[in-house]
């Protein structure tokens, strides 16, 4: 759901820049109203707990994959505006450190995964769970199951509209190659059928964790074990090395060329920021133990780059 650099167009590109600039300010202004001094540590754990989940890649039929991405959790635990800033924070990071996810497409990415998720996610959260207050964990479940195919959703259209507003000679679309005929489908059945019903696992299993622990806003300094955990997952990230093939729409130029003959134009012009450790490795590390040591190296990497992130911005926002 990472939409790289040149799949979208500059005009659509900027249309989302500029649509998210006020949300994320809106959102900055909330969480300073809404999120204690002392939560930040959650929403730190939050975007960090985001980050290393979206590196657990799940293999699915036709040699494509995925993954969780954990804005329902943050938005049930802390708000919705809160999850647009652990997940816009996130994000930044993925693209800027990792290259992973564009920076010419970061409005659009965040417009998906951090707004449309974390909003669609929070207000689905209370409406379920005023239907059924004695099952909440269940309501967050179904929640995130919707949250994440409403951001698919978005991804696709996204995607899809490209051949209509940017060809070339010939007709050929100039970004992302697949009409919205083709990309809808292709994006949202795997999220129907796999992803969606991981993110609603994972996140029940969250909420059901803080409900126990009687909320982690209210016991943020006992919040010990969910950072043991985030540990647990750090080390075990290279399970996400099984699954090989590449998301569906995040494929590099060679992929792409091999699928449909050719590298639109528009994306060959578009030399993409390359990232610091590109795809969660270096150029010359090798596969096996030294890939696997690496890509949980890039966990750990990230998760803290995530938790400083975070609480760089809760510093220079509330001077």
């Amino acid at each position: 759901m990472h939409i790289p650099d040149g799949y979208l167009s500059p005009g659509t590109s900027l249309v989302f820049y500029a649509g998210m600039v006020p949300v994320w300010y809106i959102a900055s202004r909330m969480v300073e109203k809404t999120v204690k001094v002392k939560e930040l540590p959650l929403l730190a754990l939050g975007g960090a707990f985001a980050f290393v989940i979206m590196m657990f890649n799940i293999p699915v039929p036709g040699g494509s994959s995925g993954h969780m991405v954990g804005s329902t959790i943050v938005a049930v635990v802390l708000g919705p505006w809160a999850g647009v800033v652990a997940m816009s924070l996130t994000l930044a990071l993925q693209a800027l450190l990792f290259a992973d996810g564009g920076i010419t497409t970061f409005g659009a990415n965040s417009f998906n995964m951090a707004f449309v998720a974390s909003f669609s996610g929070y207000y689905l959260y209370r409406a379920l769970s005023a239907l059924m207050p004695n099952r909440r964990p269940l309501a967050a479940g179904l929640a995130a199951y919707a949250a994440i195919n409403l951001s698919a959703l978005a991804a696709a259209m996204e995607l899809g509209v490209q051949p209509l507003i940017a060809t070339g000679a010939g007709g050929r679309p100039l970004y992302a190659p697949y009409p919205l005929a083709v990309a809808i489908p292709a994006m949202t059945a795997p999220h129907l059928l796999f992803f969606g019903p991981v993110e609603a696992l994972g996140t029940s299993l969250v909420v059901s964790y803080v409900m126990k622990e009687g909320g982690l806003k209210e016991r943020g300094k006992r919040s010990g074990p969910a950072w043991a955990f985030l540990v647990l997952l750090v080390l075990l990230t290279p399970l996400g090395l099984l699954a090989s093939g590449s998301p569906w729409g995040e494929w590099g130029r060679v992929e792409l060329s091999r699928l449909i003959g050719y590298v639109p134009a528009g994306m060959e012009r578009f030399n993409g920021w390359k990232g610091v450790m590109s795809r969660y490795t270096l150029p010359w590390a090798g596969g096996g133990v030294e890939g696997a040591a690496f890509y949980a190296f890039s966990a750990a990497l990230g998760s803290l780059c995530v938790v400083l992130l975070v609480f760089l911005w809760g510093k220079l926002w509330r001077r």
